[in-house]
């Protein structure tokens, strides 16, 4: 898998700009590596263009979002299942989020590292409004990409000088993270549990 995702990487890379915006579609709705790594590549090689390669992403994104959010809507559940067949789990999860947030919960797919493409698949199934799909997604796939390429094009030179430092340091906060995550989803367990004792006895 891991030879694959450099396969596309280098393969989306080949194509310069139209990669950039192939890979920025197909990614919100099918299993290829974020745009956002050519995106820094191509920011740092040429930063007086970063605004309009944040600009590329976020268009092509947006339509790949269009295409996923028809996939759910047409193809339904089982169209989920079979793109997502490790995931399938996830789904349940999803819906909480959007009978709790609706939009809102589009827009931080968008915009952070949760998967994208789940959610748009998902907005088509569960039959969210299409207009306000497109628009948290417009906005939280915009602000992503061009806080990257701004980022970038102030000071790309010094993220350059010091880019193993910032790639350690992203990692650390990462793997924080997932450990706070992990202890706080444990710690949940343990009171449900306790809970169901109480009910039970």
């Amino acid at each position: 898998m891991h030879d694959l995702l450099i396969s596309m990487n280098e393969f989306f890379k080949s194509m310069g700009i139209w990669g950039l915006a192939l890979n920025s579609c197909i990614e919100s709705f099918f299993l290829v590596p974020p745009p956002d790594f050519l995106l820094i590549v191509m920011d740092l090689a040429k930063p007086d263009k970063a605004l309009f390669y944040a600009l590329v992403c976020t268009l092509a994104s947006a339509v790949g979002g269009c295409i996923g959010y028809g996939i759910g809507f047409w193809g339904g559940r089982p169209a989920f299942n079979f793109i997502f067949r490790k995931n399938k789990d996830k789904f349940e999860a999803v819906e909480k989020l959007y009978n709790q947030y609706g939009a809102i919960a589009v827009f931080f797919s968008a915009f952070t590292p949760i998967p994208y493409k789940i959610f748009t698949i998902a907005s088509g199934i569960l039959n969210m409004n299409f207009w306000q799909f497109f628009l948290a997604s417009f906005i939280g796939r915009g602000a992503r990409f061009f806080l990257v390429s701004i980022v970038l094009m102030l000071f790309g030179a010094w993220v350059k000088q010091y880019l193993e430092l910032i790639i350690v340091a992203v990692s650390i906060v990462i793997v924080i993270f997932f450990v706070i995550l992990y202890k706080k989803r444990h710690s949940l367990v343990k009171v449900s549990d306790v809970e169901i004792n109480d009910n039970n006895s």
